[in-house]
């Protein structure tokens, strides 16, 4: 993928530049893992600064755009719930864009345990995750499954309020940042977490 002149991917969602200084460094001289990187747009902007990436997606024609996209990634088909494919205390950063919304949440809280598991000390997971506000996209108006789970056109999807991040993230998690944002990457704005953690 080429670069701009500032680094950046051009036509990429930018909402990880604001955390790529920080991704670098925590991620030296360790892989970087990528949960549910779909056709690969995040991919780009982190293999475009040079970090070993390792990307995950469970859709194998996502992944074959991807690494069209990413050829200098490895790229592998894995449903997040399976174990991850790298050692305890190996990953120097994580990164899942709204791809930790799907599932139960007691399946929820085991894939933020093997996250967890995988990072060396000091290591960072970012994550963005569906807040309890975005009703453009299933807050509302579904059949739930769950507190905060729905079942949105047959997709099951969660959402989270500031209390659901901060209990997914309880014990062995340090917050570096919790905000509440919008984003018009989707068309109508989708009202989302970003959220920094650091394993403690």
């Amino acid at each position: 993928m080429t670069r701009d002149d500032g680094g950046r991917v051009p036509g990429a969602d930018r909402w990880l530049e604001r955390w790529l200084a920080l991704l670098e460094e925590r991620a030296r001289g360790a892989p970087l893992l990528e949960l549910g990187c779909g056709s690969g747009e995040d991919s780009a902007t982190l293999a475009a600064r040079g970090l070993d990436l390792v990307a995950l997606d469970r859709s194998g024609s996502a992944l074959a755009g991807a690494r069209a996209r990413v050829p200098a990634a490895r790229f592998l088909c894995r449903d997040l719930r399976d174990p991850l494919p790298v050692d305890d205390a190996s990953v120097g950063a994580v990164v899942a864009s709204l791809s930790l919304h799907y599932f139960p949440w007691d399946e929820t809280v085991a894939i933020v345990s093997r996250v967890r598991r995988a990072l060396r000390p000091r290591g960072i997971l970012v994550a963005r995750l569906n807040s309890t506000r975005d009703h453009h996209y299933g807050a509302s108006g579904h059949p739930a499954i769950e507190p905060d789970y729905y079942d949105v056109d047959s997709e099951p999807k969660r959402f989270f309020d500031e209390a659901g991040v901060r209990r997914l993230f309880a014990g062995r998690w340090s917050f570096l940042a919790l905000e509440e944002r919008v984003s018009t990457r989707f068309g109508k704005p989708k009202v989302l977490w970003e959220v920094v953690v650091e394993a403690a």
